[in-house]
């Protein structure tokens, strides 16, 4: 059950990766066995047979100190790490607080059998969380609200807030223009008429932001400026994504080869996020790109922002619009959030900044492994 690869990480001394292909999806046998059984569907889809042996094999060919385990989705795997020959240092990164961010979806669906669907997994994924709380030597998380939330679950939990970064010299102005001039079909220097979005078009609280943007705030926009586009860019767009392009002034990209030469043609870009968790890198590359943000209060949740200093916040369909239409380049307040924005990621969103508390994280876990 699926190909197995093992490739050399360049960039790594002495490092591989070993890719392990999924298999299937959200097949009907899946989506029962999360509706009547005690394992939430989205731990079930990234079971794998194939993934259970190369694990196993790796651990008892070799003798690590640490392993990171990446959430809760692979929960499936805990055992194996936790009897592992060698015994190991296992460090849980928490992507989101993803039994949170399912009970956000419950709240938003318009389909009762999908909220009735999302609160139980909601509440199975609570329960395997506060296991990994309770199994994994230490934990990573977005932002401190993340931090906070998790140890009054488990209090005697190690848990370290690294938030999500963004290399700012990519998204300074010299690299956005060399990545102009290499695709020049995507973007170029001159006037900024784009809204973009930004984000994987085949995840749930991308589709959600897209669709509500497009449906229920564009619309106004679209009739006040015939000038501007709205831009949603990103790999993999379901239909409903695609659809969009259908809508007056709109166009979607689907995967593009890279995302800056969109951040030098856009007036704005939108996080109009109703459903999620974690810390939002899009909203972070936009303001390292010297891009003004419009956001929902969740779409920027967990980052530390000033509103009307580094970006604007709307929560409602009208400021959202009126928002859009009033962010032209040169403006005093345009001006203010470009130069706000980046100046907080360059302070505090920088990965420089960031590597620093992580790297001392896993040295105090290899000190532990090593005792």
């Amino acid at each position: 059950e699926g190909e197995v690869k093992s490739e050399p990480l360049d960039a790594l001394r002495g490092a591989e990766t070993i890719l392990v292909s999924r298999t299937g999806g959200y097949s009907k046998d899946k989506i029962a066995r999360g509706l009547l059984g005690p394992m939430p569907i989205s731990v079930l889809n990234y079971q794998s047979a194939a993934m259970a042996e190369e694990l196993t094999r790796l651990l008892e060919e070799n003798s690590f100190d640490i392993v990171q385990m990446e959430g809760v989705h692979l929960f499936a795997y805990l055992d194996i790490l936790r009897n592992a020959r060698k015994p190991v240092r296992l460090v849980c990164d928490w992507h989101n607080i993803e039994s949170e961010l399912m009970a956000r979806y419950a709240e938003q669906s318009d389909s009762t059998l999908r909220r009735l669907y999302a609160r139980r997994t909601a509440k199975l994924l609570r329960r395997l969380e506060d296991k990994l709380l309770e199994s994994c030597d230490a934990h990573v998380v977005c932002s401190e609200r993340e931090k906070q939330l998790l140890l009054a679950r488990q209090p005697a939990a190690r848990i370290e807030a690294v938030g999500n970064g963004v290399d700012v010299e990519h998204h300074s102005d010299e690299a956005i223009d060399e990545a102009c001039r290499e695709f020049p079909h995507l973007g170029s220097p001159g006037a900024r008429t784009k809204v973009v979005f930004v984000g994987s078009m085949d995840y749930h609280a991308n589709i959600d932001a897209a669709l509500y943007f497009a449906r229920e705030i564009w619309p106004a926009v679209r009739q006040a400026r015939q000038d501007l586009e709205f831009l949603v860019v990103g790999s993999r767009p379901v239909p409903e994504v695609v659809a969009l392009g259908q809508m007056p002034g709109i166009r979607v990209t689907g995967t593009v080869e890279d995302v800056r030469p969109f951040y030098r043609c856009a007036s704005a870009v939108v996080v109009p996020a109703r459903i999620g968790s974690g810390t939002r890198l899009k909203a972070l590359e936009a303001m390292a790109a010297g891009v003004p943000v419009i956001s929902t209060t969740l779409g920027v949740e967990g980052l530390d922002v000033t509103p009307g200093r580094d970006v604007v916040l709307a929560d409602s369909e009208a400021d959202f619009a009126a928002a859009v239409l009033r962010l032209r380049e040169g403006t005093p307040e345009w001006r203010q959030l470009s130069e706000g924005g980046r100046r907080l990621v360059k302070e505090r969103y920088d990965w420089a900044f960031l590597g620093k508390t992580l790297r001392a994280l896993y040295a105090e876990q290899l000190a532990g492994a090593t005792a």
